[in-house]
């Protein structure tokens, strides 16, 4: 049985999570949860161990200095809490980590063994993927799951995925063989600018989650931030012709595959955030003292997209490499 001292009897608890690695396409997702562990002022209550999941020679331990005394962090998955409030308060079980390198079955096991033991009512699991997207439309987001229930009430797709997965798809089965519902949320991430941090892919995977679970995030300084990405992005295309023939072609192929998508129910969404944002909480600039601002890359820190895929795809498969599977 997992003992939890000191965390409280949760409100209507969403377990949110995100892994770094395979599934993890700019660091869109794990920044994402990072974002909301950092606005909320999330306290973590739980980390698994790190040696019963993790090959240290492929994610290994860093060193840092405490007053002069060093100390090791070692990788791992850790849970924080944080309490939403505003009319409806309720609680968010934070996941965040690394994509584990063994034992695959427990690790999961064990995050829906602190899920059982929270009340968790929903989990909410974040992924990104490389797809042929231009950085100059709105990121697409594909909310799955494996409930045909659960996705005709929460308008999401029932996957239809088959091929290799990752921990993303691996967790979201075991949630769904244990009778706890599920929900995975994928970003594209453009894959000729697959360089992290993706700021907008984030600011989109919160938009999103914000709709699923119904609470209002601030967001910050993260449209700035992803507004400065693109602008840097565009600045870095048109110094080359073939990059920026490249995105003229994958705009021209996203706008006439989403024209009939322009619909009401779209532009009703859009307005709804709009009027929660203006009428409830806090400024989204607002994050409280001490809060970090989400760093912003300077001009000289960013790398030039690579050359366009020829004809026939990538010499190395990474475009599409992870596709929306759960």
């Amino acid at each position: 049985m997992i003992e939890l001292e000191g965390v409280p009897e949760l409100i209507d608890p969403v377990m949110v999570a995100a892994f770094e690695g395979w599934n993890d396409a700019g660091d869109a997702a794990s920044t994402a949860v990072a974002h909301l562990e950092r606005e909320w002022k999330g306290e973590v209550f739980a980390a698994l161990d790190a040696e019963d999941y993790y090959d240290f020679q492929v994610n290994r331990p860093t060193v840092w200095m405490d007053a002069g005394v060093r100390k090791i962090t070692w990788p791992t998955t850790r849970l924080s809490v944080v309490r939403v409030g505003g009319e409806k308060p309720r609680d968010l079980v934070l996941v965040r980590g690394i994509e584990p390198s063994m034992r695959w079955r427990s690790f999961c096991n064990e995050l829906l063994g602190f899920a059982h033991e929270l009340g968790v009512e929903l989990v909410v699991i974040l992924g990104a993927l490389l797809g042929d997207t231009p950085h100059t439309r709105p990121v697409p987001i594909s909310g799955t799951t494996s409930d045909p229930d659960l996705a005709r009430r929460m308008d999401l797709e029932e996957t239809k995925y088959e091929g290799p997965t990752g921990i993303v798809g691996v967790l979201q089965e075991a949630c769904t063989h244990a009778g706890v519902p599920a929900v995975s949320l994928w970003a594209a991430v453009p894959h000729y600018v697959s360089q992290p941090p993706n700021p907008k892919a984030t600011l989109a995977l919160l938009n999103r989650l914000e709709d699923l679970i119904d609470v209002r995030i601030p967001l910050g300084e993260l449209p700035d931030d992803a507004r400065a990405w693109q602008v840097g992005v565009d600045q870095l295309a048109a110094e080359d012709s073939e990059v920026a023939e490249y995105v003229q072609t994958l705009e021209e192929a996203r706008d006439t595959a989403e024209l009939p998508e322009a619909s009401g129910e779209a532009i009703a969404r859009e307005f709804e955030r709009y009027l929660r944002r203006r009428d409830g909480g806090p400024a989204d600039g607002d994050t409280g003292p001490g809060t970090p601002p989400y760093r912003r890359e300077s001009p000289g820190e960013r790398t030039r997209p690579p050359k366009p895929p020829k004809a026939g795809g990538d010499d190395d498969g990474t475009s599409g490499d992870r596709p929306t599977e759960d």
